[in-house]
């Protein structure tokens, strides 16, 4: 009677207990997971969401090693990814939650208001070091990229780079915060990040004639624009769902908005 008794009640628990969510990956995607597990633990007492950063590529591998329930990733997953997951009998299913621009930025003292891809990825890549040679002021260019495991770096390297390597001095920063905290600091620096980081610290500069922002993302004109994705293993279910799905409502797209990022529902879609 005693055993059955205590069977009925661990049975029970979870019921009543704390349902604990883990999210890891992308700081581009993280202020966004940040703001809606606020808001969704306020509403379900009983749910426990842990987010934390360390790059899609941490997100991911994770994920893999069934230590997170959430890889955020601001790049699609990778085939070597694909390959290891496919070993471990796992299928990673990706939910994209918003879409978001990368944008160049520079200090605010900086004349420089516009570049070319060409431009930009002949900085990135040593071909070109004073800012003289772009219409700036004379003075080394202080170039700050994301670090390998970022996926705005992923991204950044397919689009900008066209798969060739970051100069050998560049500041390998390893959040979108620290890349915009390096070049509010720095006159000469030139980084990157996405737009729901952008800030009166730093000036965003258009490129190939385009201003990064939400509605140039949306119509397409703004090239540097990606998907953001919450991966799981396997379609989400439970609780791990019905997170995603408050992200995805009309309430989470709002979330989405607000912190300047794009929404991928319409206001009236549910």
């Amino acid at each position: 009677m005693r055993r059955f008794c205590l069977f009925i009640l661990f049975s029970l628990f979870p019921l009543y207990g704390s349902k604990t969510v883990t999210i890891t990956g992308s700081t581009t995607v993280l202020p966004i997971a940040q703001y809606a597990a606020e808001i969704f633990m306020q509403r379900n007492p009983e749910v426990n969401i842990s987010v934390r950063g360390g790059g899609s590529g941490v997100g991911i591998a994770n994920l893999l090693d069934g230590t997170t329930d959430i890889a955020n990733a601001s790049r699609p997953i990778k085939e070597k990814e694909l390959k290891r997951a496919k070993k471990k009998g796992i299928n990673p299913v990706a939910t994209i939650i918003a879409k978001d621009g990368i944008a160049v930025i520079v200090h605010p003292s900086n004349p420089v208001t516009a570049l070319t891809l060409e431009q930009i990825r002949k900085i990135y890549t040593g071909e070109i070091s004073n800012w003289k040679e772009v219409g700036g002021n004379p003075g080394t260019i202080v170039v700050v990229s994301r670090d390998h495991s970022s996926g705005t770096f992923e991204v950044f390297k397919k689009m900008v780079l066209e798969g060739e390597k970051v100069r050998p001095d560049a500041i390998m920063a390893a959040s979108n915060k620290a890349v915009l905290t390096t070049v509010a600091k720095t006159p000469g620096a030139i980084g990157y990040i996405g737009l729901g980081y952008l800030s009166s610290d730093v000036k965003a500069v258009k490129v190939d004639g385009v201003y990064p922002s939400p509605e140039s993302v949306v119509s397409g004109k703004y090239k540097l624009a990606r998907p953001l994705y919450m991966y799981t293993r396997g379609k989400p279910s439970g609780v791990v769902k019905e997170f995603i799905d408050f992200i995805l409502s009309p309430e989470g797209q709002k979330i989405v908005k607000e912190l300047g990022f794009v929404p991928v529902r319409l206001p009236e879609e549910k």
